[in-house]
């Protein structure tokens, strides 16, 4: 490991001074380098390029466990350990994931539907409870706002809608597309934090005529709505963070290829047994 160090690292600095560090003796090190490379060494080189290439198709955002389930879903044998110790010595790791901030929106001024989820997120069967919740994005020609439904069945985003301003028409347009998507039946449970939008008459009025249940965060408190905060902290540290978007058309590609192609198709989720929205749906005969 020591000479491997000093091979990468022997343009930064003298294999002299990193022999002495590493108490090598430097003929030992020129003596590894010029022998040929062992068949393992050629196993791990042709492994770690599968684990870029896994690395790059996450979107960076898969630690070693999810790389290894990735790879032998793939039909790539290796061990888990194995592709643990490559990432580590390549200098492959997870983007680091940001904390959601806590804001504090203008309420409306009608009394918040009450809290039904109460923060119990495992649910058995799909559209019992959907959690919704909206963002924006910069991009060189302003904010662009998404909103989006989420089946806590198996964390599918389930609706989502793209515009310019953050109105009633956005959020409006998320559950449309959930609605006609899923088709889903009286008693269903919408749950979003108390925002002025999501307490709209018209909005309550169109979930009312469909036998859907408003439910409410209790105010300022993220936790309550933590599924879909998490949703949109991985879709800003796998994409937004990391891309200066030209226009609001080219986020609104990139965040639906994110959403469609991305997260509900191929995204391992720890809490789905490390397999993605829709594959989890498929295992349990949801069509």
């Amino acid at each position: 490991m020591r000479y491997g160090f000093i091979e990468r690292h022997d343009r930064e600095f003298s294999v002299r001074r990193m022999c002495e560090v590493l108490h090598v003796s430097r003929s030992g090190y020129y003596e590894w380098r010029d022998r040929p490379a062992s068949e393992r060494a050629r196993q791990n080189e042709a492994l770690l390029v599968h684990i870029r290439r896994v690395h790059e198709q996450s979107r960076q955002a898969y630690g070693a466990k999810k790389s290894w389930l990735e790879l032998k879903d793939q039909g790539i044998a290796c061990g888990k350990h194995r592709v643990a110790r490559l990432r580590k010595e390549a200098g492959i790791e997870a983007r680091r994931k940001r904390r959601f901030r806590i804001t504090v929106e203008n309420h409306a001024t009608a009394p918040p539907a009450p809290n039904l989820v109460q923060q119990r997120f495992n649910v058995g069967e799909p559209n019992r409870v959907w959690v919704g919740d909206m963002t924006f994005i910069r991009t060189r020609s302003g904010f662009l706002y998404l909103a989006v439904l989420l089946d806590l069945f198996g964390r599918r985003v389930v609706g989502w809608s793209m515009s310019d301003r953050p109105n009633l028409e956005l959020v409006m347009g998320a559950l449309k597309m959930a609605i006609e998507q899923r088709s889903p039946g009286r008693g269903l449970i919408h749950h979003s934090d108390q925002g002025s939008i999501y307490a709209a008459k018209d909005y309550r009025q169109f979930m009312h005529l469909r036998g859907i249940r408003p439910s409410m965060s209790a105010k300022g408190n993220a936790y309550d709505n933590a599924v879909a905060e998490s949703f949109f902290g991985n879709l800003k540290n796998e994409l937004i963070h990391h891309i200066d978007f030209d226009s609001r058309d080219a986020a609104r590609m990139a965040i639906f290829d994110y959403i469609e192609v991305f997260y509900n198709r191929r995204r391992k989720h720890q809490s789905l047994g490390y397999v993605s929205p829709m594959q989890f749906e498929r295992q349990h005969g949801v069509t």
